[in-house]
């Protein structure tokens, strides 16, 4: 090994170790001096024991690095346990932290400098978060661990047993596609999810607008209707709500399908940019003249059920593939036309199962674009409708002229683009 190379390795096994032991010196600065077990040079000195076991491994044999750690680990050991018993207080983070800087030094030592470092600032991170840490899972709910956990097992066991090809005679059906769309889907809604668990919905309609928009508009929208019928002098601030969801929702379509499919990007971004700039626009008008007039101002409690839940990622799943068999299929029997019109009902309900459905179709690239702005606004002009039906007509009205007003801007781009 040239001589450079070594100094540089063994350098590397210094550092890892004394960035680690800033972290574990700094957490324990409060304890007076030769009661502590380890501390920034001892943690410096591991990561270079380390780094000095792994270059002697080739002369003295590979099983030597393992006799080392050993010795290392039991005296390190030892001694946190006469800290423990002086200070009355055990941690076993400290052990793991000094055991992980041996074995990073000597991972970088042999050679694997990039992962030993990434490494080290890994766990660097994971200790200096112990309290931010410890605050988000005692905010968790078992509800929330559990169906994380669940949707995680079903993610790691059983995606990789899903056939990566079509299982249809069509072949428009890829299983192993559909479930990792799913869980993209089911992701994004998390982040609205997360949104109001970690502000509260207490924060205002904005903020849960947009949340709702994350996750469900059309959930936002009715929400919001509901809220809009018991509270009329509301009506300003909650049609400001449904637009912002909707206007977040046309931010999300294009995310996603430029995501499968980049292609469309270039179709897409005007048209959907320039309706969801005209919600939003008039949603924040709306808002701005509902600050100006008494009124009861109701904070929207967004019943958002956990995104993560298994049940929801099924269900859009079997969504998805019901609508990749209808376009599949529509597509051979009635060519353009047909898949316009699938796209079209699809969108009454939803937009993200014709999104993904359209944007990974080969066989109708063509109409990729047309089809999922169809979606788009058939979907905008049904959260116009329910708004009017659920809410009465202060908010329906609201609601339906800034969506018009969203779709007209939003057609002119693209045809103006066509």
């Amino acid at each position: 090994m040239p001589e450079i190379d070594l100094f540089t390795r063994l350098g590397v096994a210094l550092a890892i170790g004394l960035m680690v032991g800033i972290e574990r010196g700094w957490k324990a600065r409060g304890v007076e001096d030769h009661r502590r077990a380890a501390g920034f040079r001892t943690y410096g000195l591991a990561g270079l024991l380390g780094g000095v076991s792994g270059v002697l491994a080739p002369t003295f044999g590979g099983p030597f690095v393992g006799l080392v750690f050993i010795a290392f680990s039991a005296a390190f050991v030892a001694f946190h346990w006469i800290e423990a018993q002086i200070r009355g207080a055990a941690s076993a983070t400290s052990v793991v932290a000094g055991m992980l800087t041996f074995l990073l030094g000597a991972l970088a030592a042999v050679g694997q400098v990039q992962a030993a470092i990434a490494a080290a600032v890994a766990m660097t991170v994971l200790l200096a978060l112990r309290e931010p840490l410890h605050r988000w899972l005692a905010a968790l709910t078992w509800e929330e661990i559990r169906a994380a956990l669940i949707l995680l097992v079903m993610s790691f066991l059983l995606l990789p047993l899903l056939p990566d090809r079509a299982v249809d005679p069509w072949g428009a059906v890829n299983l192993h596609e559909v479930w990792l769309l799913a869980i993209m889907i089911a992701l994004i809604s998390f982040a609205g999810y997360v949104a109001v668990r970690a502000f509260g919905d207490r924060l205002g309609i904005l903020l849960t607008a947009a949340a709702g928009g994350l996750a469900s508009s059309t959930a936002a929208t009715l929400t919001f209707a509901r809220l809009a019928r018991g509270h009329p002098l509301a009506a300003n601030l909650l049609a400001g709500g449904v637009l912002i969801s909707g206007a977040v929702m046309l931010v999300r379509v294009g995310v996603i399908a430029g995501a499968l499919n980049p292609g469309l990007i270039g179709v897409l971004w005007l048209p959907l940019a320039l309706a969801a700039l005209v919600q939003a626009g008039v949603a924040l008008s709306l808002i701005r003249a509902a600050s100006r007039q008494p009124t009861d101002q109701p904070t929207a409690q967004l019943a958002i059920t956990n995104p993560l839940a298994v049940a929801t990622s099924l269900r859009l799943a079997g969504f998805i593939v019901v609508v990749m068999l209808a376009v599949e299929l529509v597509q051979r029997v009635w060519g353009g036309g047909g898949v316009l019109a699938v796209a079209a009902l699809a969108g009454v309900a939803d937009v993200d199962a014709i999104t993904i459905s359209i944007a990974r179709a080969e066989a109708v690239a063509a109409l990729a674009a047309p089809a999922i702005l169809l979606a788009v606004a058939v979907n905008t002009a049904a959260k116009a409708v329910m708004a009017a039906w659920l809410g009465g007509a202060a908010i329906g009205l609201r609601v339906a002229l800034g969506s018009l007003a969203a779709l007209v801007a939003g057609a002119a781009a693209f045809f103006a683009g066509g």
